[in-house]
């Protein structure tokens, strides 16, 4: 007999109107679907159609009028500010939000328009998101502290009528100012909003234009409460810009009905939380993370949302998560695997978490970045609770594969995010579109149509959309991800599809490499990248960053790995060269800068990347590559 999982997972596939028609019955419509599944306009999918709602109401005020106005909503926690801790009932909420989504209606915004929200890790973030759902208004959150290119670049595609932003935001010890950044994008652009609304920060007030930048807090005061609008379950909710192969963003964009019903869903089944509980993402509204798992998905279910403006190390040690888990009751974490791998150099044996009361703690899950099995490892020693890898991406919006901790927890396999979640028909292919053998590499690909709450197109682009996700593997998602599937139907992510090098003519996963290299005691972080070779093809190149006080000489620990690889792959990897470095360039969410790091090698152009969290690493990460015989220059 098979278990709740197989049961659920089967149906979504094989009656997938059925299956989320039933989930669709957990949310508030204003008007009730015509059909659940409109596949009219292949391969435009669309979820709910003819179907009226609100997402604000969905995830406020039908809290507030079931009774529950008073359970907490939303915890803001910032070590960086001096210990600010703010509480928000769902009422309290409720009301910021009508409020802030009468100063847009006052400002001239309507059903449609867009609103580009630039903002740190406060509350009046998702304020303001929710207040654009209030009203019908289609939110762009762009990461604070983005350069001016970078946001002009997303304020020209989007056109915003409003931009929402503040005055700083503060990193770590840094206060960094986002007002000459947001003016000098608006100079940039061509598509000028009317005027900005400034949140004032006493860690870096700003100066602000009469006429043009309105203060919140004054606006605030004297506004009119704004009601939901009734808006078509197919309209968009948000545009969110993910990095191009082109280097212009693409906007992928989320519609109202099918990211409700997918996301309320995902709470119970995947993340095993329900109304009343604490839920933790320890992200940034500036990701699909933030999005999904710190605004939206925890309110419309009724859990309580911690939003955390730290660091998971430095604010002020690695014991910084167990403090905000302990202090507000958290159930369930979920982060970054390069978070783990931060505390883990930090406090090796996690001294620290014996400081803090853990006992409401249930379950951590990592995703953002694969997650190597000794760092799972690592932390399901640490917390004696499960660690759950789950696997998914800014266009999915929700898990393709997890354990779903709520339907029926499966075993644990380190390096699989577990089997496909239920509405997710991932299959392995190979480049004549033929699913591969158990066991062999191909690219991971999900057969149409997608489920709800995934991207139902990029924003003013169909056709790149098609040629982005759909035409590489006609009748399928490209997922970019490279990988394979065992005999149990685990799923294990090995590299992006760019990530798979070929050395002689073999296709090995630099990820393979990567899960070695963690295994060495001395190692807290790595990568592998492919560099270009004139005998081979390409040739791997390791990346070391080690724990706090090895003893060991770099010389060593490299001869050690290059071993290890050699033993556990074989000579076929031809794995030679690896370098210790301080540390590893990465986005602001924690993703390994590959590619960027591979261009450099194989002295390609490469343009800074957008979301880097610190530009003089890649200086590093040259001085170290030329070091071992490479060398690049800036282009």
């Amino acid at each position: 007999m098979s278990g709740p999982y197989e049961q659920e997972y089967n149906r979504s596939i094989q009656d997938p109107e059925g299956f989320w028609g039933e989930q669709a019955e957990q949310i508030d419509w204003i008007k009730k679907w015509d059909k659940v599944l409109d596949d009219s306009n292949k391969p435009f999918y669309r979820w709910f159609s003819g179907g009226v709602v609100n997402t604000c109401y969905n995830a406020l005020d039908r809290h507030v009028e079931a009774g529950n106005g008073d359970r907490l909503a939303l915890i803001y926690d910032s070590p960086v500010t001096g210990n600010t801790v703010r509480k928000y009932t769902f009422s309290e909420l409720r009301d910021e939000v009508a409020k802030f989504a009468g100063i847009l209606t006052a400002q001239g915004v309507g059903k449609g328009d867009r609103v580009i929200v630039y903002m740190p890790m406060v509350p009046e973030a998702a304020v303001a998101m929710l207040a654009c759902a209030r009203i019908g208004a289609v939110h762009s959150v762009v990461f604070g502290g983005f350069a001016s290119n970078e946001l002009a670049v997303r304020i020209n595609d989007a056109k915003p009528k409003v931009i929402v932003s503040a005055s700083c935001g503060v990193e770590g010890a840094k206060v960094l100012a986002y007002k000459p950044l947001l003016d000098g994008a608006i100079e940039l652009s061509d598509a000028k909003p009317s005027s900005t609304i400034i949140l004032q920060r006493p860690q870096g007030p700003c100066e602000l234009k009469p006429g043009f930048d309105i203060d919140w807090q004054e606006a605030m005061a004297t506004a009119t409460p704004a009601d939901c609008v009734p808006v078509a379950a197919t309209d968009p909710l948000y545009i969110l810009y993910t990095s191009g192969t082109t280097g212009e963003p693409k906007g992928v964009v989320r519609d109202n009905g099918g990211h409700l019903v997918a996301l309320n869903w995902t709470m119970k089944n995947i993340y095993n939380m329900d109304a009343g509980e604490v839920f933790w993402a320890a992200s940034d509204v500036g990701w699909v993370v933030g999005h999904s798992y710190i605004v939206y998905a925890p309110l419309i279910k009724g859990c309580t949302t911690v939003f955390y403006e730290g660091k998971p190390v430095g604010t002020p040690d690695a014991g910084a998560f167990w403090r905000v888990i302990a202090d507000h009751g958290v159930k369930t974490l979920f982060t970054a695997p390069t978070a783990f791998r931060a505390i883990k150099r930090e406090d090796p044996d996690a001294k620290l978490m014996q400081n803090y009361d853990l006992s409401k703690f249930e379950a951590l899950f990592l995703a953002g970045e694969r997650t190597d099995p000794d760092t799972l490892e690592w932390a399901m020693k640490a917390l004696d609770r499960p660690v759950i890898d789950h696997w998914w991406q800014t266009e999915t919006g929700w898990s393709i594969a997890a354990n779903c901790m709520g339907l029926e927890p499966l075993p644990v396999k380190p390096g699989s995010p577990t089997r496909a979640a239920p509405g997710w028909d991932v299959q392995i292919l190979d480049e004549n579109c033929e699913q591969v053998p158990r066991g062999d590499i191909g690219a991971i690909c999900v057969k149409l149509p997608l489920p709800p709450g995934a991207l139902p197109t990029l924003w003013n682009n169909d056709e790149r959309y098609v040629n982005s996700y759909l035409s590489e593997f006609p009748g399928y998602y490209a997922t970019a991800d490279a990988g394979y599937m065992d005999e149990d139907d685990y799923v294990y992510i090995m590299a992006r599809t760019d990530d798979v090098i070929n050395v002689a003519g073999h296709r090995l996963s630099t990820g393979g490499m990567e899960e070695v290299l963690a295994k060495h005691p001395d190692v807290a972080e790595c990568a592998v990248v492919g560099v270009e070779d004139s005998f081979k093809g390409q040739l791997p190149v390791g990346f070391l960053v080690l724990k706090l006080g090895v003893t060991k000489s770099d010389e060593e620990i490299v001869k050690e790995v290059v071993q290890m690889v050699r033993q556990q792959i074989g000579a076929v990897a031809a794995f030679k060269t690896a370098t210790v470095v301080e540390r590893l360039p990465k986005t602001r969410s924690g993703k390994i800068l590959r590619g960027t790091m591979q261009k450099i090698a194989d002295n390609q152009e490469w343009k800074m990347p957008a979301t880097i969290d610190d530009p003089a690493i890649l200086d590093e990460i040259k001085g170290a590559l030329e070091g071992i015989g490479y060398a690049s220059s800036r282009k």
